[in-house]
């Protein structure tokens, strides 16, 4: 049989009843509602068999290859399909019964993957790794220089490295569930306006999410509303691995209504990556930096988030190597720890709500039961510019501690309610340790960098 004469007969319809049939409504009976046709190839006329123990990539790339030079959906019916390193083509778009379709990976560098492909769709599938392994940066999922890219409403587990990799993508990743992956559940690099949103990673073996450039530049990826959790840090390292979300030289990226829960490291980190929005996020159980904004960035926006349980809750740092201006506001940190993981700096604080160096407004935060600093301005020498202006500090070893390191910078502290601290409301550190008595009662004016005004006290 021809595929011309298939194309024609079945991108009319793939209809769950007869369409257009009538039937007549008799008392105490609704007349049956009629099923709207669905456009698209039905993958079984190419000889594709659900359930099949025999390996179909060849029967499946053809399909693909033809209902994408028809410009039609590639409709896979419920069962599980073994198969390798299909290709997609411009316009190629598979769809599945969610949850009920499945592709089982046997071999290659990927399950599927896309050069120079626009408007792919990727809907309703199981994408199962088996945890055979892949190569190096690879996904189960491998997209390249794709433009209008759809991956919806999908299940891809057990991927053997990396779930999935975009490079020079955009479009959007939604609604999909990211399981067991044995390296990076979404990796995108040197993405265009991608959106991430919705979607829930459960268990990763190094990061959950990383948007990535390979050179510091505009990127303006959105991770939005997904839920991030047990994330773990089996390469090692000091800070790279281990985060639920990871921004790398990546600007004007948005990390908006995430929930994260369990992470070896942090629940955001952000490296060299400017005017990232860290926003309305929710955190619990990360064992390092909550929220993180380090190395050279310039400008971060760290607003409305929870976080509870972490070793710092807001990490703003690295002025040495450049990192810079900020806001960090209306953040509620409470239950701050007292450790770090293994492979972090021993001479870094720990139990601290939030930490700043430079250029940054400190405002309107809750800061509760913080074992070492509610709030801790400058390290050392690099402190510049800083206000912390409003917040509360309650229960906490220092409450806000401020560097009188030689050549630390100005600092404002206004109008901030500090209560039930052990050694000061406002004391002088050096570094990580507290130097001066409480700057709140007397001293403060040995410091002629440090200004103090509208504190209360108790």
């Amino acid at each position: 049989m021809q595929f011309d004469r298939i194309d024609r007969r079945r991108l009319i319809a793939i209809a769950a009843g007869a369409a257009g049939a009538t039937a007549a409504a008799t008392p105490g009976r609704a007349a049956p509602v009629q099923a709207a046709p669905a456009l698209g190839l039905d993958a079984t006329h190419f000889g594709l068999q659900p359930g099949s123990p025999d390996d179909q990539t060849r029967l499946l790339q053809r399909a693909v290859d033809e209902a994408a030079r028809n410009g039609a959906p590639l409709v896979l019916p419920p069962g599980v399909y073994r198969v390798a390193n299909i290709k997609l083509t411009t316009g190629a778009q598979l769809v599945g019964a969610r949850g009920a379709t499945t592709l089982a990976f046997t071999q290659g560098p990927s399950l599927i993957s896309g050069l120079a492909a626009n408007h792919v769709t990727l809907a309703g599938l199981v994408l199962d790794g088996g945890r055979v392994p892949l190569p190096k940066e690879r996904g189960l999922v491998q997209l390249e220089n794709c433009k209008a890219v759809k991956v919806s409403d999908c299940d891809i587990r057990q991927a053997g490295g990396n779930a999935l990799v975009g490079v020079n993508v955009d479009g959007e990743v939604s609604d999909s569930t990211f399981a067991d992956a044995l390296d990076v559940a979404i990796h995108v690099r040197d993405a265009a306006g991608l959106v991430i949103a919705r979607n829930r990673v459960r268990g990763a073996g190094n990061n959950g999410i990383q948007v990535w450039r390979s050179a510091a530049g505009d990127d303006g990826t959105m991770v939005i509303d997904n839920r991030i959790e047990d994330i773990e840090a089996r390469a090692g390292g000091s800070g790279q691995n281990g985060n639920a979300i990871n921004v790398f030289r990546a600007g004007n990226v948005i990390v908006r209504g995430n929930r994260i829960r369990n992470c070896a490291f942090s629940a955001v980190r952000g490296n060299a990556a400017s005017n990232l929005h860290i926003e309305g996020n929710v955190a619990t159980a990360t064992r390092e930096v909550a929220l993180y904004a380090e190395f050279a960035f310039e400008g971060a926006v760290i607003a409305g988030n929870s976080v509870e349980g972490a070793a710092i809750g807001i990490s703003v740092t690295n002025f040495n190597e450049g990192g810079r201006l900020a806001v960090v506001q209306g953040n509620l940190i409470r239950n701050l720890l007292p450790m770090r993981p293994a492979g972090t700096d021993p001479g870094d604080p720990a139990g601290v709500g939030i930490a700043v160096e430079a250029d940054t407004a400190v405002t309107g935060n809750v800061v509760e039961n913080a074992l070492a600093a509610g709030i801790l301005i400058g390290w050392g020498r690099y402190l510049r510019d800083v206000a912390v202006t409003g917040n509360i500090v309650r229960r906490a070893d220092v409450g806000i501690g401020v560097s009188v390191a030689p050549g630390a910078g100005t600092a404002l502290i206004a109008n901030n309610v500090i209560t039930e601290t052990l050694r000061g409301a406002i004391v002088g550190m050096a570094h990580a340790s507290a130097v001066t008595g409480d700057l709140a009662k007397a001293g403060a004016d040995r410091y002629a960098h440090i200004t103090l005004a509208g504190n209360r006290v108790r």
